[in-house]
């Protein structure tokens, strides 16, 4: 548990509910990357949290899911799969951890999709590729500071 004391909801503005942004190529970011035990505990996924950093869903979350420990290997193999094309995305083709691949610029390929459990639409991302592949320009870069890895 947290301790929330000092926090008065009254006092602050509640979040707006986000929608999916819309399907598209967006320059991003890994910021984070954990290994976390699938729901039916027979295998581990990787669990990459993407941010979008330039244009007018700068800063907006996506994350993707890489089973690569599962009994399934079907499973396993697009999951390394699409791993090599995050790798090459962002210039690290032998990486020793999920660390290595953080903060570096690459495109990805979103789309929209409705759930099949409860209908509502969600973003996937659905392909990759190195930043200097995208065909047109994204809006202007709306990320404040001049130390962010990927303006270098």
């Amino acid at each position: 548990m947290a301790n929330l004391n000092g926090f008065d909801a009254n006092t602050v503005e509640p979040a707006d509910e986000l929608e999916p942004i819309p399907s598209g190529k967006y320059i991003a970011v890994i910021t984070d990357s954990e290994m976390k035990p699938t729901k039916s505990g027979t295998g581990n996924y990787l669990q990459l949290t993407f941010q979008i950093v330039e244009g007018e869903y700068a800063n907006r979350l996506l994350w993707v899911r890489l089973n690569l420990d599962n009994p399934n290997a079907t499973a396993v193999e697009i999951a390394r799969r699409e791993l090599s094309a995050i790798c090459r995305s962002v210039g690290v083709l032998v990486p020793t951890d999920s660390a290595d691949l953080h903060n570096l610029p690459c495109v990805i390929h979103v789309r929209v999709k409705r759930r099949n459990d409860t209908g509502e639409l969600q973003n996937e991302v659905k392909g990759y590729s190195k930043k200097d592949a995208v065909a047109q320009p994204i809006a202007a870069s709306q990320v404040s500071g001049t130390d962010a890895p990927w303006k270098r």
